[in-house]
């Protein structure tokens, strides 16, 4: 009986050694991992909050491109063959902390090999990494071909230069790299058709790197983002407790994966600061709409409600839609109210090549309420309407002193522009006008709230601004 037991204990160490040491046969990866691992795309980004496991996707992601074990769910790139690849981050501790804790098991330990990503019984001979300790300059992997993929391990803080020279099928970036960094990745791929992922936090805000991929993403380039709530082992005590210790500047950063303060952002501040929840308009307050075209770049429109007695201005509604024609714009801007004024840029002055109409007359014969006049900032004190120039500067300034002071609320339920606002941001002191359609419109709508009006006016078209000025 004593044997019996001994054996049972036995066997049941067994099963669980084999499964620790084989963590590939139980991934059960989040739908924001498998989106991330079938996106097909030679450059991708996961930009993601804290602790939802975008380490581990790197690290399985790698598993199964050096030994060519895909699973079934599997859409992404595949390899047929042995390959040669590179893990990195930015010193050779955290390479060996994060990269090499992932893919292989606990440096400091020696019987945790294995209880990384890549199975135990295919991990082959592993070469040590001189003056760091526990830490592996490379290593072999055996493919389901026969044959055996290699490994290397470096650092950003090597250099460019250890990244020259081989030419090498994928390349994992588990912190955010400079740029030069990222360039060399990139040219070591190239002749061999290969891959480049990226899995961080944007801790350093909108850096180049970031900001390539959030606002001037190419082809062959992918974003995805993933926050707590992509994670479901992120519990609500969990995030209670990790918030409770971050500054409130990091939190989304932290939670989301959002660049934040310190980041360039034109409106670094709390997003808790810049919503609320949706209120019943009362029929007594003003409204406005403000259009931004686009084509290529979305057409955008923003509606605004206007409580006068606190002069607080709530950005209820929004659209955004790309290559429709001005009927389909047209058409969802009056179901909204067709009372309400749309307020337009000076680009709607425009002909358009086909019909010789403006973007404007084309709106104005669809029925839709567009003002006489272009947007204009409002006037100086003293000075007569349509002098205030169409500085973006102004308006932005303004809707800055708003948020500050609760005079201008978001519902929580503007997704797309709350997404705009997240990413709107300068370099080199200017705003980059980029993914800032839907803020565009806002801006148009908040400077030129004198016009808004009230469901028992005439359309404005037949009357001056001055008639109907609130500042008169």
């Amino acid at each position: 009986m004593t044997d019996v037991l001994a054996r049972a204990v036995e066997i049941a160490k067994e099963l669980e050694h084999r499964k620790v040491t084989n963590r590939m046969a139980d991934y059960k990866p989040y739908e924001y991992q498998i989106k991330f691992h079938n996106t097909v795309a030679q450059q991708r980004l996961l930009m993601a909050g804290n602790r939802i496991g975008k380490s581990f996707s790197g690290a399985m992601e790698m598993a199964y491109h050096l030994t060519g074990l895909y699973p079934d769910w599997w859409e992404g790139k595949k390899f047929t063959r042995p390959i040669r690849a590179w893990a990195g981050g930015a010193s050779n501790e955290t390479t060996r902390d994060i990269c090499q804790k992932e893919l292989v098991g606990q440096p400091d330990d020696p019987t945790a090999r294995g209880t990384g990503s890549i199975p135990l019984k295919l991990i082959g001979d592993t070469v040590r990494k001189a003056g760091v300790p526990n830490a592996m300059n490379s290593l072999v992997i055996k493919h389901i071909t026969g044959g055996y993929s290699r490994l290397a391990f470096k650092a950003y803080e090597m250099g460019k230069e250890k990244w020259m020279g081989e030419a090498v099928d994928v390349v994992w970036l588990d912190e955010e790299p400079p740029q030069s960094i990222y360039t060399q990745s990139l040219t070591r791929t190239a002749d061999k058709g290969g891959i480049v992922y990226m899995t961080f936090t944007p801790e350093n805000g909108m850096t180049d790197t970031v900001t390539q991929f959030v606002n001037d993403l190419r082809e062959g380039q992918a974003l995805l983002q993933a926050g707590w709530d992509d994670a479901p082992h992120m519990t609500p005590d969990v995030r209670e407790q990790i918030l409770s210790a971050l500054p409130p500047h990091e939190r989304k950063m932290r939670e989301r994966g959002i660049p934040q303060l310190g980041s360039g952002l034109v409106f670094p501040m709390a997003e808790d600061d810049m919503i609320c929840d949706p209120i019943e308009i009362p029929s007594h307050w003003p409204r406005l709409c403000g259009l931004d075209f686009g084509w290529d770049h979305p057409t955008a429109a923003v509606w605004v409600a206007w409580d006068r007695d606190s002069d607080v201005i709530y950005i209820y509604d929004s659209y955004s839609v790309r290559q429709e024609a001005v009927p389909i714009h047209a058409s969802a801007i009056k179901a909204r109210g067709m009372f309400i004024p749309v307020i337009w840029p000076m680009d709607g002055r425009q002909a358009d090549k086909g019909s010789g109409k403006s973007l404007t007359e084309q709106y104005r014969t669809e029925g839709v309420n567009m003002t006489r006049e272009h947007f204009t900032n409002p006037p100086q004190q003293g000075q007569k309407d349509h002098t205030g120039g169409i500085s973006v500067e102004a308006g932005i300034q303004e809707m800055y002193t708003r948020f500050q002071t609760n005079r201008l609320k978001i519902f929580n339920n503007q997704g797309r522009l709350l997404e705009e606002m997240r990413m709107y941001h300068r370099k080199d002191g200017k705003i980059v006008a980029k993914n800032d359609d839907v803020i565009s419109a806002m801006r148009y709508a908040v400077m030129s709230v004198r016009r808004a009006r009230v469901k028992n006016y005439e359309p404005t078209q037949i009357f001056s601004d001055s008639e109907f000025s609130v500042f008169n």
